[in-house]
């Protein structure tokens, strides 16, 4: 028969070793639930990926385009997307890209600085099993600098208030990386007016575009041009 002493520490060898045992779940749980504060999810809204979902790293200024604006802006391309190649600068998610991709577009490129988002990026695309979809881990400007390569649909959704929009519109011109009737889409705040930089400078690259669609939807404002047409603005 034990002793009360030596039944004690009997229990107390137990408590030990179930807290030892519990140790390494607890830090596995705790490395998980890291893992869920640092990754995000977006659905696929249309397309031959429709209902996917995809994950999307946590980055500074990274604002995935909202569903409901991503319905607008394929609307808008309808009739656009089959056989073009388009660029998908500050790509962050992935969203505007993966899902024009879903929609028909031939091929697009995904741009993106920040490594955790372009990981993630690189990620997706072995998931989806694509070759229509590349990712390039590079600063947005530095890309287009090196870029002779033109496209037909431009994805331009940097991050908010930054003021990079008129940089890269430049630059974008001058390298004439905009194809023939090629379409440039374009993200800003609201509280972001491109009214002056479309109207001051005589040679500005919106003398060669025509805004064809723009609307304002929450804190997002999205314009569509289009590169040497007569075309004339509708408001939606």
């Amino acid at each position: 028969m034990k002793s009360p002493l030596a039944k004690v520490a009997m229990r107390n060898k137990k408590r030990k070793s179930s807290s030892r045992r519990g140790k390494p779940n607890d830090k596995h749980a705790s490395k998980q639930n890291q893992q869920r504060k640092n990754t995000n999810t977006l659905r696929i809204i249309a397309g031959q990926w429709r209902g996917r979902k995809l994950s999307f790293a946590t980055a500074p200024g990274l604002r995935p385009t909202p569903d409901r604006v991503r319905e607008m802006l394929f609307n808008w391309l309808q009739g656009r997307l089959l056989d073009a190649r388009g660029l998908d600068l500050f790509a962050g998610s992935g969203a505007l890209g993966f899902e024009a991709v879903s929609r028909g577009l031939a091929h697009v490129t995904l741009v993106e600085s920040h490594r955790m988002a372009a990981e993630q990026l690189q990620s997706n695309i072995g998931l989806l099993k694509t070759d229509q979809v590349e990712c390039i881990h590079m600063d947005a400007f530095q890309f287009l600098e090196q870029q002779t390569r033109a496209f037909d649909i431009i994805f331009l959704d940097p991050p908010f208030g930054k003021n990079y929009l008129p940089t890269l519109i430049k630059t974008i011109h001058t390298q004439n990386l905009l194809a023939e009737n090629g379409l440039l889409y374009i993200e800003h705040g609201v509280d972001e007016s491109l009214d002056v930089f479309l109207a001051s400078e005589a040679n500005s690259p919106f003398n060669t575009m025509t805004l064809i669609k723009e609307k304002a939807t929450g804190q997002v404002a999205s314009k569509l041009f289009i590169k040497d047409t007569c075309t004339p603005t509708t408001r939606t």
